[in-house]
C-alpha cells in the first residue's frame, strides 16, 4: 500500500514538474518571439529619419506630413505594452502610407537611388515585422491554451503564469486608403 501512494506521489510531482516547465518553455517563446518583434521595430525606426530626409528634399512644403510621421514614430518608440506598440503602430503605418503617397508625386524622387534603397530595405522590414508578429501570435496561443486546459490550468494559476496579449494591427488601418491633400 505505501509503495502504490508513492507511486501515485511521484506520478503527481512529475506532472506538476513536466507542467510547469512546459509553461515556462512557452513563456519564454512568447519572450524571444517579442524581442524579435522589437530588433525589426528598432530597425525600421532606424529607417524612418533617412526616409523622410530623402523625400524633404523633394518635397520641402510637406512639412505636416513629415512631422505626423516623426511623431507617430516617436510615439511607437515610447509604447510600453503590446496593446500601446500595436495602437502606434497603426498610427505609424498610416502616415507612413501618406509619405509614400506623396513621393509618388515627385518623379525625381521616385528615380532618386537612396530612396529606393530606402524603401526596399522599409519593404523588407515590415515583411520581417509582419512574420516575426504571426509568430509571436502564435507563440501566445500555444502558451495561452496550455495555461487554460485541464489540469495544467491549475499549475498556470498556483504559480501565477498570466495571460498574454496578442499583437494586434486594426483591420480598418491597412485597409483604407490614404488620403493625400494638396
Amino acid at each position: 500500500m505505501g509503495w502504490i501512494v508513492l507511486l501515485v506521489a511521484a506520478a503527481v510531482t512529475l506532472y506538476i514538474m513536466m507542467a510547469y516547465n512546459r509553461l515556462v518553455r512557452f513563456k519564454n517563446r512568447i519572450e524571444n518571439a517579442w524581442s524579435q518583434i522589437d530588433v525589426q521595430l528598432r530597425r525600421r525606426y532606424d529607417l524612418i529619419p533617412n526616409l523622410i530626409e530623402t523625400v524633404k528634399g523633394y518635397a520641402a512644403h510637406e512639412k505636416e506630413v513629415f512631422q505626423k510621421v516623426t511623431e507617430a514614430r516617436a510615439r511607437a518608440i515610447s509604447a510600453s505594452t503590446v496593446k500601446e506598440q500595436g495602437q502606434a503602430e497603426n498610427v505609424l503605418t498610416g502616415t507612413l502610407k501618406t509619405l509614400f503617397a506623396v513621393a509618388e508625386n515627385y518623379p525625381q524622387l521616385k528615380a532618386n537611388e537612396n530612396f529606393m534603397m530606402l524603401q526596399e530595405e522599409l519593404a523588407g522590414t515590415e515583411s520581417k515585422i509582419a512574420y516575426s508578429r504571426q509568430f509571436y501570435n502564435d507563440s501566445v496561443m500555444t502558451y495561452d491554451t496550455a495555461r487554460e486546459v485541464f489540469p495544467s490550468s491549475v499549475i498556470a494559476n498556483v504559480f501565477k503564469f498570466p495571460e498574454k496579449e496578442y499583437f494586434e494591427i486594426e483591420e480598418t488601418a491597412v485597409r483604407e486608403p490614404v488620403k493625400v491633400k494638396f
